[in-house]
């Protein structure tokens, strides 16, 4: 099966957030260029310097067609379940291919490039687009990064082409996820021993603005109008993760941090939550920094494109997932689903795995998909 021996060769490469992606990105790059697509590569230098490389291809004449976006980045596999072998050596054993990012997502990498090598430039009405960005695990940023400097990008967004997401949703139609937003507090003392007056601990401000953070957790996860029923759950599952930097029992904390991650969702305006967030900083004199990471993404799942996507893929519903995807960047696109194999069940476990039938229905459903857009449009 060749989408295995391209997901084998994926897993190979160490590709880890914090790594530079350039080795893989080199293969993918040489890959596409082969089977007939035009390259357009995108490179910048992450917040620590780290070399990191977005690509963004297109097989195919005119526009429009259909747009597969997908990232090339992993989780880190500081931790793996056996030493038979190492995360980065993919293997096969039950009918699965472990390896780290055999499930998010070169596995899917793997089906579409298989798919697409299979349509040859002069079967193509409407282009195929091929999208690999960095850092989906850590931000979005390669998606932010290909939204502002992608050419091939905004030829999309003008000539209304559809577009897939490929992460794991076990080939499931998935018209909707939520968004995440990250809120950074952190209160300023004097470190010294706690016997002395002249030292003041930051919890004494990080306490009330405690409070006031598990009142509004308490709020969103019982009241009605911060809830969404199409998800599971239908919360916001907003997380509180606190800390100081006191190395000892006797030493007065100089410095005492909370960290925030909340999930927004369709429908529902959570600026009233980040001001309620803000203020309690200004009373207790605890900074506040907040980051939104990605956006929802949502579809009308009665879209002409949702409704097809499930006839090809013999699925009755639409769903959604509480995870995000780099969707939730490439706003401007608005006919879109997540949709591809493998399990988020599998995702960035110890012993990450895709099925190899997956692999193959995969295969499957990404030309059935290039075949209805690009060729029978």
């Amino acid at each position: 099966m060749k989408a295995l021996r391209y997901a084998k060769r994926l897993v190979g490469f160490d590709s880890t957030s914090h790594l530079s992606n350039r080795l893989i990105s080199k293969y993918l790059e040489m890959k596409l260029t082969k089977h007939g697509f035009v390259v357009e590569k995108i490179e910048y230098l992450d917040r620590r310097n780290v070399p990191k490389v977005n690509l963004v291809a297109k097989k195919g004449g005119g526009y429009g067609g259909l747009a597969y976006f997908s990232h090339s980045d992993v989780v880190p596999a500081e931790k793996w379940f056996t030493h038979k072998f190492g995360p980065f050596e993919p293997a096969i054993a039950r009918e699965r291919l472990y390896g780290r990012g055999s499930c998010d997502m070169k596995g899917s990498i793997a089906c579409m490039l298989t798919a697409a090598q299979s349509f040859a430039w002069d079967d193509l009405k409407m282009p195929i687009y091929f999208v690999v960005t960095a850092d989906e695990e850590i931000g979005f940023h390669g998606a932010r990064c290909v939204v502002e400097e992608s050419k091939l990008y905004r030829e999309m967004v003008e000539h209304g082409t559809k577009a897939i997401i490929g992460e794991p949703t076990s080939l499931e139609v998935v018209h909707a996820h939520k968004g995440s937003v990250e809120i950074l507090a952190e209160a300023r003392g004097l470190a010294g021993h706690s016997s002395s007056r002249k030292n003041v601990n930051a919890n004494l401000a990080m306490i009330p603005f405690l409070n006031e953070m598990k009142a509004i957790y308490d709020e969103v996860e019982s009241e009605r109008k911060w809830q969404n029923d199409m998800f599971d759950p239908p919360t916001l599952t907003w997380n509180i993760n606190i800390k100081d930097d006191s190395p000892a029992l006797n030493v007065t904390a100089g410095k005492s941090t909370c960290q925030m991650y909340f999930r927004p969702m369709p429908g529902i305006d959570v600026e009233p939550l980040i001001t309620r967030v803000r203020q309690a900083g200004d009373r207790y004199s605890v900074k506040v920094r907040v980051t939104q990471f990605g956006n929802v993404f949502f579809a009308s799942p009665g879209s002409d494109f949702v409704q097809e996507s499930l006839k090809l893929a013999h699925r009755p519903k639409s769903k959604t997932v509480s995870y995000g995807t780099d969707g939730g960047i490439f706003t401007e696109i608005a006919d879109k689903i997540v949709f591809g194999p493998g399990s988020i069940d599998q995702a960035h476990t110890i012993n990450e795995w895709i099925a190899l039938e997956q692999l193959s229905l995969g295969t499957e459903m990404y030309a059935k998909m290039i075949r209805r857009w690009c060729c029978d449009a």
